[in-house]
C-alpha cells in the first residue's frame, strides 16, 4: 500500500501539471489535495471536514506551495515541525518564489528540500518527477 503524496497548493494548473508529472513518472501513490493552509492543517491533523481520518495515516510527503490563501505555506511548514506526530514528515516546498527570504525562512522552520516551480511546462514536469522519485523511490524515511 502506498502512502498518499499532500499537495498543498491553491492554482488550478499547478495541480493538474503535477498530476500529469506523477503520472508519466508512474507514480502510485494517490495524490491528495489541499487548496490552501487551513486545508493541509486540518487533513494532517484529522480535524474540521477531515475529522474521520486517521491522524497516525501521515502522507509519505508535502508538497508545499508558499503563497497559500488563509494560512500562508510558512505557517504551515512550523505548525508541521512543532507537533511531534510530524515533526520528521517530509516537506518539499514547492513554489514560484526564489526570494532569498523565502528560501532561508523555509530552511530556518525545517523544510527538507526547497525547489522553484519551473516556468516551462516539459522543465516542470521534469522536476515533480525528480521529487517523485527522489523522496518516494531513493530516501529511506525515518519511522514514526
Amino acid at each position: 500500500m502506498h502512502k498518499e503524496i499532500l499537495l498543498v497548493e491553491d492554482n488550478p494548473d499547478d495541480v493538474e501539471l503535477t498530476r500529469i508529472a506523477f503520472e508519466e513518472a508512474k507514480v502510485a501513490n494517490r495524490l491528495v489535495v489541499a487548496r490552501d493552509g487551513a486545508e493541509a492543517l486540518d487533513y494532517l491533523f484529522a480535524r474540521g471536514e477531515h475529522a474521520g481520518r486517521d491522524p497516525n495515516d501521515l502522507p509519505s510527503i508535502v508538497l508545499l506551495d508558499l503563497n497559500l490563501p488563509k494560512v500562508d505555506g510558512r505557517e504551515v511548514l512550523q505548525a508541521i515541525r512543532e507537533n511531534p506526530a510530524t515533526r520528521s514528515l517530509p516537506v518539499v516546498v514547492l513554489t514560484t518564489s526564489a526570494e532569498p527570504f523565502d528560501v532561508e525562512a523555509s530552511y530556518a522552520l525545517g523544510v527538507n528540500s526547497y525547489i522553484q516551480k519551473p516556468v516551462d511546462f516539459e522543465r516542470f514536469v521534469w522536476a515533480v518527477k525528480q521529487v517523485g522519485l527522489y523522496w518516494l523511490v531513493l530516501n529511506h524515511p525515518r519511522d514514526n
